[in-house]
């Protein structure tokens, strides 16, 4: 029997086991919106922007490790989601994300709604498609699951025209993709793995640099019993929060711009730098020719393109993490001996003790971090965390007591505004047992904060704390640090919503805090709520984010924390 193009798209992601589709109708697209108000094998989520849609999506599929799916139409509603899709590129997030267009009969006469999707999607895509033949759309749909999925991750982008939609042909789902120009390699080189071996058994200063890949190949439990045994001191970059406990002796906390002091000179002393699943993204560099000057770089990745993009490596290794840790592992139990580290150890351990992550609490006015490790000890240790970007992400990622993979939520590469509380909603979707809470600047609330409304409709209970200064937080810091505290655009004291009401208006709840007190009795009526909950925190205006690398500096040269600030 001939199905319909929309038919074979939802059989298509029914085959997927896909269980949630969070999307946005229009006209390009109502053959396929026709076909999913007639089944019932997997649910979708009406969302109030497409750029909420993607976003959803992305913290569905970074909570859940699954690929997240999302649907809009054609021209403004695939524009209105490019933000959503170069977000989860960037991260290497895996969606697919279906999009409807014009006839092919139309394409490129300038038809209503219609834009170059494709064209616009290439540069922020692991792959897209253009569909043309409904024969050809059912090993498209498995194509871009595999592709998203497999290798690096990342979101792919199917274009499906009007009438492809409408046209029938017979449906078979492939069992397997094979493509003979995309090929990932998973296992290590055993040769370049033993040379890893003996450069690590050779280093005094080694450090492990654990990266997002670390968390998408889920080699944490590798990771942690290797650093257990090894004793090698570590770091985390933003995206590979939670890959070791915050309590493990071992490691000196997060890396880079706004690092701890112990773990950028770590990376700045050390003689060997063991990179699991990293980039060396510039946040994470600094001044790159001052970069680790006297250390040997092992490079494990799965994406060949990114050993030796941004460092010299003298010990590259292509393949998923886990993998190569499962082979690397016997030879470092066999020839490793953690004494041999011990006195590098005790040098970081001086320099955490000189400079630890610390701040000033004060009784008349809430810092921003109490707020922060506040939540770390009201919520359940399981609870989901999720982020907007600025001051209160970096915060988050200093303060918050993370103890498992996949646990933070956070637009690191693309530093979306917006992403937080979409993100925390779909996280809920796919973890309804876990409590979700977002962390939220004043600015970056306002950017999606029609959500509500989603979270409302489908009973998805996120906290939303607001750490409300008034300003455009991180923006207003640069500019004090930076340009004599000329302050162009980012003051937001004099136009400011009632976040409660606000709340209240689309079927949240809210709470206005000032105390301490009434922060950790809004928490717990919040979390008890069952609705969408903001809380709106009235903390210290011109609190920085300390430490701090500037810009175009080395690591070396940290801003740093000062008890008579």
């Amino acid at each position: 029997m001939k199905l319909t193009g929309a038919q074979i798209v939802i059989e298509s992601l029914i085959k997927e086991n896909v269980e949630v589709v969070f999307g946005y109708p229009g006209g390009a697209i109502m053959n396929v919106y026709d076909e999913i108000y007639k089944q019932d094998k997997f649910k979708h989520i009406l969302t109030k922007h497409e750029q909420g849609a993607v976003h959803m999506a992305d913290g569905y599929a970074r909570a859940t490790g699954k690929v997240g799916v999302a649907m809009v139409t054609s021209g403004p509603g695939l524009t209105n989601a490019v933000t959503g899709i170069a977000t989860a590129y960037t991260d290497s997030i895996p969606l697919v994300v279906i999009s409807g267009q014009v006839p092919t009969f139309a394409i490129g006469t300038d038809a209503f709604q219609e834009v170059d999707a494709v064209g616009v999607t290439r540069p922020i895509t692991k792959h897209n498609f253009l569909v043309k033949d409904v024969n050809d759309l059912a090993y498209i749909i498995k194509e871009a699951f595999y592709l998203a999925r497999s290798g690096r991750p990342g979101p792919v982008h199917i274009d499906i025209p009007k009438d492809v939609t409408v046209a029938k042909a017979k449906f078979e789902y492939p069992e397997k993709i094979e493509l003979i120009t995309y090929k990932p390699t998973y296992k290590g080189n055993k040769r370049a793995i033993k040379r890893a071996v003996e450069a690590i058994k050779k280093a005094k200063r080694p450090v492990f640099y654990i990266g997002g890949g670390s968390v998408i190949s889920g080699a944490y439990e590798l990771i942690r019993e290797i650093v257990k045994f090894t004793k090698i001191p570590s770091v985390e970059t933003l995206m590979a929060r939670g890959v070791l406990r915050h309590d493990c002796p071992y490691l000196l906390g997060m890396v880079g711009m706004h690092g701890s002091y112990a773990a950028n000179m770590a990376m700045n002393d050390a003689d060997l730098i063991i990179s699991l699943g990293a980039r060396f993204d510039d946040r994470v560099t600094g001044k790159i020719d001052e970069f680790a000057k006297n250390a040997d770089i092992i490079h494990i990745d799965i994406d060949p393109s990114q050993i030796g993009k941004v460092v010299p490596t003298k010990y590259p290794i292509v393949g998923d993490v886990k993998m190569v840790l499962e082979d690397m592992m016997p030879l470092l139990l066999e020839e490793i001996e953690p004494e041999r580290y011990e006195e590098w150890r005790e040098i970081l351990n001086r320099y955490q003790e000189l400079y630890p992550l610390t701040y000033k609490d004060d009784d008349k006015v809430i810092k921003p971090q109490w707020v922060i490790e506040k939540t770390g000890e009201l919520a359940p240790e399981d609870a989901v965390i999720s982020t907007d970007v600025g001051q209160h992400q970096m915060w988050t990622a200093q303060f918050y007591p993370f103890t498992y993979p996949r646990q933070l939520l956070t637009s690191g590469g693309l530093g979306t505004m917006g992403f937080g509380f979409p993100a925390a909603l779909g996280a809920k979707e796919g973890k309804k047992d876990r409590v979700v809470i977002n962390f939220t600047g004043d600015g970056s609330i306002m950017m999606n904060i029609q959500e509500v409304l989603t979270g409302y409709k489908y009973k998805l209970p996120v906290i939303n704390i607001i750490l409300n200064n008034n300003y455009l937080g991180m923006v207003r810091q640069w500019q004090t640090m930076f340009y004599d505290d000329r302050l162009s655009e980012t003051d937001l004291s004099d136009v400011q919503p009632d976040f409660v009401k606000l709340a209240e208006s689309m079927g949240g709840v809210g709470y206005r805090v000032k105390t301490k007190d009434e922060f950790e009795k809004a928490f717990n009526e919040a979390l008890n709520s069952g609705k969408v909950a903001f809380i709106d925190v009235q903390v210290d205006r011109r609190e920085d984010v300390l430490p701090m690398v500037p810009p175009n500096s080395p690591l070396k040269n940290m801003l740093v924390f000062k008890e008579d600030k």
